[in-house]
């Protein structure tokens, strides 16, 4: 992966005190967070349900609906790294229904995170308690790289509201 695909720019980790090494997401050198668990609403496993990589790492996939299209899209499980695969062809800020791939459920719905912002959020959950204190909330607009993690309750990634921002789930 080129650094290039990276927002270092707008990277910020915080871990809670006592925070687990071995959670879900990892940051082996402060700048690199990525996501080895994510779960939809039934508790199904996002992370690894494909052969699609991202350099060696699992991808994280979630069903998406959107313009009478359905399909798969495949997210790097780096954050901030904008690659996805996916045989979905959509304009950029296209308003795009989440599902769990396995079970065909629609993920959680945070809302809207930004103020004045037309995106909403939808929730993976980091660990399979289901828990919104460890999820990443990703954008419902595709083309709209933002989203946030929050892992045992802080906030260790979140990126500014611009169009150079980080990652989003579409």
């Amino acid at each position: 992966m080129a650094r290039d695909d990276i927002d270092l720019d707008h990277v910020t980790v915080h871990r809670a005190p006592g925070a687990s090494a071995d959670g879900p997401v990892t940051s082996p050198d402060g700048v690199l967070i990525v996501v080895r668990k994510a779960f939809g609403p039934t508790g199904a496993p996002l992370v690894g349900i494909s052969d699609v990589t991202f350099d060696g790492y699992p991808a994280v996939t979630v069903g998406v609906r959107a313009n009478e299209q359905e399909g798969l899209v495949h997210l790097s499980p780096i954050h901030g790294d904008r690659r996805k695969v996916t045989d979905l062809v959509l304009e950029d800020g296209t308003k795009c229904e989440l599902f769990c791939p396995t079970s065909g459920r629609p993920l959680p719905k945070v809302g809207r995170v930004v103020e004045g912002e037309d995106a909403e959020y939808y929730a993976l959950y980091l660990t399979d308690r289901l828990d919104r204190g460890s999820a990443i909330y990703v954008s419902d607009l595709w083309g709209h790289y933002h989203s946030r993690i929050v892992d045992e309750g802080e906030l260790i990634s979140a990126w500014a509201a611009s169009a150079d921002g980080a990652a989003s789930a579409s």
